[in-house]
C-alpha cells in the first residue's frame, strides 16, 4: 500500500515538473502582460518616465466615448463577417476537390499552402507592390484587357482600402483551412464513400448528407480560430495601411499600438488592450458554447 502511494506522489510530482517549464513561461510571457496591461490601464504613463499618474477610471470612461475605437471594432467584426463567409467556404470546396482529386492532386497540397509560408509583412509589402495604382499587377491587368474604368486607388480609396485588405488576409489564411479540413476529411472513413456509391447517392448528396455532418466540428472550431484571429488581427494592416486612409481600415489592435508606442500614452494603449482581451474571451467563449450546446 505504501509502494504504491510512493508511486503515485512521484508520479505526481514528475508530471508537474514536467508541466514547470511550460507554467513558467506562459506566467511570463502571457499571464503577467494581461495582469500589467489592467494594472497600467489605471494610470496616464508616457512609457518612458518613472512616474506614473493614477487616473483611476479615467481611461476606460475615455474609452467608452472614443469613436475612433468603436470604429476600429466596427472594422474588426467585418473582417470577423468576410473571413467566415469566404475562408471557411472555400477551404472546403479547395478541400474536397483536393481530396477527390487523389494522389495525384497532391502538389496542390505544397502549391496552395506557400502563403502560409510567408511572413505576414512580406506579404504586407508584396501587396502593396500589386494593389499599386500606377504601376501594380491588378492595374496592369485592367489595361491588357482594355478596362482601365475599373481601376482604382484599391488602398488609397477609404471606402475600398478595407475589402482590399481582407482580400489579403483571406488569401494567406485559405490555405491554413484548407489543410485542417483535408485532415479532418481523411478521418472519414472510406466505407462510407463507398456505401453510398453503391446505394446510388451522388457525389453532391454524398457531400451535404454525409460529408458536411461530418465536418460540422472541424467547421465550428474553424469558425471560432477564424472569429478570435479576426479580432487581434495587427501586421499585415499595419505593413500594408498603417490603419488608413482616414482610419477606414483601423482595427483595435492598430489602435492600440498607435496609441502606446506612437503616440507615448500607454495608459490609454493599456486600456484598449485590456478591453481587446475582455472582447476577444468573451466572443470566444460565447462561440464555445453555442456550438457546445448545439453538439448536446
Amino acid at each position: 500500500m505504501t509502494k504504491a502511494k510512493d508511486h503515485s506522489i512521484s508520479e505526481k510530482l514528475g508530471i508537474v515538473l514536467f508541466l514547470l517549464p511550460t507554467l513558467i513561461f506562459i506566467g511570463i510571457y502571457i499571464v503577467y502582460p494581461i495582469i500589467m496591461s489592467f494594472w497600467l490601464s489605471f494610470y496616464e504613463w508616457d512609457g518612458i518616465s518613472p512616474k506614473k499618474e493614477f487616473v483611476k477610471f479615467k481611461n476606460w470612461s475615455a474609452l467608452f466615448t472614443d469613436s475612433v475605437f468603436w470604429h476600429s471594432l466596427t472594422n474588426n467584426i467585418k473582417i470577423i463577417i468576410l473571413s467566415l463567409l469566404i475562408q471557411i467556404p472555400l477551404a472546403i470546396l479547395i478541400a474536397i476537390i483536393i481530396d477527390r482529386g487523389g494522389k495525384k492532386f497532391d502538389i496542390f497540397k505544397s502549391l496552395f499552402y506557400l502563403p502560409m509560408l510567408m511572413s505576414s509583412v512580406a506579404i504586407g509589402v508584396l501587396f502593396k507592390y500589386v494593389y499599386d495604382p500606377q504601376f501594380g499587377l491588378i492595374s496592369a491587368i485592367l489595361n491588357l484587357l482594355h478596362l482601365e474604368n475599373l481601376a482604382k486607388d484599391w488602398l488609397g480609396d477609404p471606402s475600398i482600402a478595407l475589402y482590399s485588405v481582407i482580400a489579403v488576409i483571406c488569401w494567406q489564411y485559405i490555405p491554413f483551412y484548407m489543410i485542417f479540413f483535408i485532415a479532418a476529411i481523411s478521418n472519414i472513413p472510406q466505407e462510407l464513400y463507398e456505401a453510398a456509391k453503391i446505394d446510388g447517392a451522388t457525389q453532391t448528396q454524398y457531400f451535404w448528407k454525409i460529408e458536411i455532418p461530418l465536418l460540422l466540428p472541424s467547421i465550428k472550431t474553424a469558425c471560432i480560430l477564424s472569429l478570435i484571429g479576426s479580432l487581434k488581427y495587427f501586421d499585415l494592416i499595419y505593413v500594408m495601411t498603417e490603419g488608413g486612409p482616414a482610419g477606414a481600415t483601423e482595427l483595435m489592435a492598430t489602435y492600440m499600438y498607435k496609441n502606446a508606442f506612437a503616440s507615448f500614452k500607454m495608459g490609454y494603449g493599456s486600456t484598449i488592450a485590456s478591453a481587446m482581451f475582455i472582447i476577444i474571451t468573451t466572443a470566444g467563449l460565447i462561440a464555445y458554447f453555442a456550438t457546445r450546446q448545439k453538439e448536446a
